[in-house]
């Protein structure tokens, strides 16, 4: 007999799930700035990202999933600001997979989610590298919080939980995908 994945029931019970749940508008600005403050920690790490948003500044970056919007704009220091909501975006980047679930097992089978570009060639050039190339040395950061050994078993820890669930998200769609279950 088939059973279902525990992923495939909790999507459809988030498909049925229609509530229009929008958040205040200063807890989106809030979220907005606190996204903009961690990129741009992330990109002082790499002198080189720096370097190319320079290039770009002024420019103005649209990405969107479903009714939310986050723009930014590059600053002439080569970092990220939050653009202002009328602004109009150079480039947008719009993920085209509508569950959230589909996005969350396409990350953490190490693939990118499905997503749509539309406008500068450049900008979107400078943008897929920064993808790309820039990583958050999230284990620097806590070493410098925690010390080096405690961060360290952190991360081996978060790394191996990470692990575990990726082995069974890919059991899980493999399951759904013949229909079988183990």
């Amino acid at each position: 007999m088939a059973t279902q994945s525990p992923f495939s029931v909790l999507e459809g019970m988030l498909q049925n799930f229609n509530l229009p749940l929008t958040p205040p508008a200063w807890a989106v600005d809030e979220t907005h700035r606190r996204a903009v403050l961690l990129l741009n920690h992330v990109l002082m790490q790499e002198p080189q990202a720096m370097e190319r948003l320079v290039r770009q500044k002024g420019r103005v970056v649209r990405m969107q999933w479903r009714s939310m919007t986050f723009k930014v704009v590059v600053t002439p220091a080569g970092l990220l600001d939050v653009a202002v909501s009328d602004a109009e975006a150079d480039l947008a980047l719009v993920i085209t997979d509508e569950s959230p679930l589909v996005i969350a097992q396409s990350l953490m089978q190490g693939q990118k989610p499905a997503v749509r570009i539309e406008g500068d060639v450049q900008l979107a050039a400078d943008v897929s590298w920064l993808i790309d190339h820039v990583r958050w040395d999230l284990e620097e950061d806590l070493a410098r919080l925690l010390g080096d050994a405690p961060a360290h078993a952190l991360v081996q820890a978060a790394s191996a939980m990470a692990q575990t669930i990726q082995q069974f998200a890919g059991r899980s769609s493999r399951n759904d995908a013949d229909g079988s279950s183990e």
